[in-house]
């Protein structure tokens, strides 16, 4: 294997509490456990050594995802076998909340590392782009709702991240560009990546969204048909995809308003649905769109955010500089024509 180097650096996002909401229990989906989350890990260190990464950070969690991983570095070690990358966990507090993904992120961001992988679901890959700057991101779903995230073996993912941090491939062959939302609410702005749902819950709640009929709005940067989750809503009316300039809405139709049409849509897992559709158009980038519902509550990437309480303006924009992502694909091809996986006869395999 050719241009590797033991100095790339890549970094880990392992969300410990991904595929473990509610919408876990309502909608009878399967539960992400732990053990998995290690075995991705495990997978995706075989693949980084391969590519001759020689370090990685991660995140520390609080269950176990990174005992468990100790556990299987020194299982390795005692039997001898082909050595992994260094794995440094970061010395930080943790919170168990959003704020030790952002500070981990921050942390691998300084020490300059090629691309993050996340692995999460929608909300955990919008908390990372909301701190991850220039940095790529190499996705991997292991959340209940995962629209932006690939459903990837994590082998093959970490395989184009790792030939993209040994340098095999270059970021324009590598990369791509994403679109992403931004809300405004009086003087508050947050982000995100798929969709931005209001619902006519006056408090966050237990946050995720699964009644439908709470559901006043929803503004989509993309909306694919076979995608789960609220942005599913707007591909039944109006699919988006995510490489094309523009975004969708839907208004949903309330109670009192009538024989109206809708769609079914697979909201959550196990959770296909009935939803009336009142109006739906077209979100163009930079032209700020208000919220028609004042009174409610806000989800960004299906995780209810903000309360509104009539009193601030609301707005949401589509905005196509958002974070850039890995494309597994595209990366594995361009390493092929350059042949970035052959090695010579003779030489075993060995880099």
């Amino acid at each position: 294997m050719k241009h590797t180097s033991s100095t790339a650096a890549l970094g880990i996002i392992a969300n410990p509490a991904s595929g473990r909401d509610i919408r876990r229990l309502t909608s009878r989906a399967l539960v992400f456990p732990t053990v998995e989350k290690v075995n991705m890990i495990e997978r995706l260190l075989g693949a980084f050594a391969a590519t001759g990464v020689g370090r990685v950070l991660m995140m520390p969690d609080l269950v176990g995802i990174a005992a468990g991983l100790l556990r299987a570095i020194d299982g390795r070690r005692g039997q001898g076998d082909a050595a992994w990358p260094e794995v440094e966990f970061l010395e930080m507090p943790l919170t168990d909340s959003a704020l030790d993904t952002e500070r981990a992120v921050e942390r691998m961001r300084a020490a300059g590392v090629a691309a993050i992988v996340v692995l999460g679901g929608d909300g955990t890959h919008r908390i990372v782009a909301g701190a991850c700057g220039d940095t790529p991101l190499a996705t991997l779903s292991s959340g209940t709702n995962n629209a932006f995230p690939d459903l990837r073996e994590a082998t093959l993912t970490g395989l184009a991240a790792g030939l993209l941090a040994s340098g095999a491939v270059t970021p324009e062959e590598a990369l791509v560009s994403n679109k992403r939302l931004r809300l405004r609410v009086g003087a508050r702005e947050e982000l995100a990546l798929v969709e931005v749902c209001v619902t006519r819950l006056e408090h966050v709640g237990a946050r995720a969204v699964w009644d439908p009929a709470s559901i006043a709005e929803v503004y989509a940067a993309f909306a694919e048909p076979d995608a789960i989750g609220l942005s599913s809503i707007v591909a039944g009316v109006s699919p988006v995809g995510r490489r094309q300039p523009q975004g969708a809405w839907v208004r949903c139709a309330g109670e009192g308003c009538g024989e109206v049409g809708g769609v079914w849509a697979p909201i959550a897992p196990g959770l296909v649905v009935p939803v009336p559709i009142a109006a739906s158009g077209v979100l163009s980038p930079d032209e700020p769109v208000s919220l028609h519902t004042l009174r409610g509550s806000v989800a960004l990437d299906g995780e209810r955010e903000i309360e509104l309480d009539g009193r601030q303006a609301a707005s949401v924009t589509l905005e196509l500089d958002g974070p850039r992502s890995l494309d597994v694909p595209a990366t594995l091809a361009a390493a092929i024509r350059r042949g970035a996986l052959r090695y010579p006869a003779g030489a075993g395999g060995q880099r």
